[in-house]
């Protein structure tokens, strides 16, 4: 027994040194990647780089294309990566909207992703040369003649998922299938510098939103998330934050095409709450396009609710979900020719007869507004009569409408409206 006693705690001692040992060996490590080459698939080395380099250590893309062939996750800790080149997806339509071929990390209308970056204290760069290309154009042509639905398998092209304290810099994403980003589950993570490009090429399409679903960013679940230094060019949301995202700073973004941000849709789950709160959003500049090019551009900043009746499932169809959106400020704006430049509404795809919303908005403010709209209808605020909209305000707001015309401020169920130079009331008439 006492041999045993002083033999056995030598032993734990020597494995314990073991261990240390070996985490002190990963600890700084490098890898370095080349791409292998047209034709060659780069997925394997890839993910030995990251099991080797992910923790703790330095894992470095050169440039040029690397072929990803399947679902793809990086369990990053304490580490950094250096992506100088492109994570290319080959548009193999059917095969990625195999479910077993993607991940379904984010909950909302079972959206799948193809990479996903998970873990704790890391940092991708990529150095404004590098990122993803996702080969949109095929997706988006086929798409052009074929059914879309939520949750149908298009892939997100970079999903953060249950991560905390990380950063991505100066990344690219090219030719987004579907949403460019999503960070769902996730805490402390910051964007500066992300430049997304959805352009349709198609002549077939010209003219044409053919890059529908193309969204810059979608939150959820998810606290303080900062986005700063963006440039969108999609065909739908700039950025779009979504149930239960809260502390969110969105700073020097610019919106090409598109809705511009929004806030939803919110309340699809019958017997869950969205929560959005403290949201500050400042010197956005949304911008129109060559309508030959994107015929889209929505508004610069709105807010959609489902109804309170509950039509169908999701993540098709749904409503009937609760919660509220406060404290969001939306601060040195600039839209051009914007369909409806201000625009809240609570009646996401309702039928006739449906239960108003009781999804509550309260305590907007809109600061140093300046642009134009393309119709007179500068504001329009549909609160549900269930709930209301209170406190909202708006200082040195100077959005007009087109030449010749006066502007109209629509205003329904919303109490405490301050800071207006014309009326607004439930047509928007004078």
């Amino acid at each position: 027994m006492v041999i045993f006693a002083k033999y056995g705690s030598l032993v734990s001692a020597l494995i314990m040194l073991i261990f240390v040992a070996s985490a002190e060996a990963q600890r700084g490590a490098r890898c370095q990647l080349q791409p292998l080459g047209p034709g060659k698939d780069d997925t394997d080395q890839v993910e030995a780089a990251i099991a080797k380099c992910g923790h703790f250590g330095t894992t470095s893309f050169a440039s040029g294309s690397y072929n990803i062939t399947r679902k793809m996750m990086w369990n990053l800790k304490s580490s950094k990566v250096d992506l100088r080149g492109f994570l290319t997806y080959p548009p193999w339509i059917d095969y990625w909207k195999n479910a077993t071929n993607t991940y379904r990390v984010v909950f909302i209308q079972s959206q799948a992703s193809w990479f996903v970056v998970t873990g704790t204290d890391f940092e991708i760069d990529a150095h404004n040369v590098g990122g993803i290309q996702g080969n949109g154009q095929t997706w988006w042509s086929y798409l052009m003649t074929h059914t879309r639905t939520d949750g149908d398998g298009r892939p997100i092209s970079l999903t953060v998922w249950n991560a905390t304290r990380g950063i991505i810099r100066n990344f690219r994403i090219e030719s987004p299938p579907f949403w460019s980003n999503a960070v769902a589950e996730s805490k402390d993570i910051t964007y500066d510098g992300m430049f997304v490009n959805a352009t349709n090429t198609d002549p077939l399409y010209a003219g044409r939103n053919a890059v529908f679903n193309t969204d810059g960013i979608d939150t959820y679940r998810s606290d303080r998330i900062t986005m700063l230094n963006w440039d969108v060019t999609c065909g739908d949301d700039c950025l779009a934050f979504k149930g239960n995202s809260t502390n969110l700073v969105a700073r020097n973004i610019i919106c090409r095409g598109g809705n511009g941000i929004t806030f939803g849709s919110l309340g699809q789950y019958a017997n869950m709450s969205d929560h959005v709160y403290n949201v500050e959003i400042e010197n956005l500049r949304t911008i129109r396009l060559d309508p030959k090019i994107q015929p889209n551009m929505a508004s610069g900043v709105y807010f959609k609710t489902w109804s309170a009746t509950v039509n169908g499932s999701p993540p098709n169809m749904g409503g009937g979900g609760g919660g509220f959106v406060n404290n969001v400020t939306a601060k040195n704006v600039f839209v051009d020719r914007a369909a409806t430049p201000l625009h809240l509404f609570q009646t996401n795809l309702a039928q006739p007869g449906d239960a108003p919303s009781k999804l509550k908005f309260s305590n907007l403010r809109f600061i140093n507004w300046r642009g134009s709209g393309n119709n007179s209808r500068i504001i329009d605020l549909e609160c549900s009569p269930a709930a209301g909209c209170t406190n909202i305000s708006f200082k040195n707001f100077k959005v007009l409408p087109p030449v010749g015309q006066a502007p109209r401020y629509i205003c329904q169920n919303v109490s405490g409206i301050t800071g207006l130079s014309a009326p607004c009331n439930a047509t928007g008439e004078p």
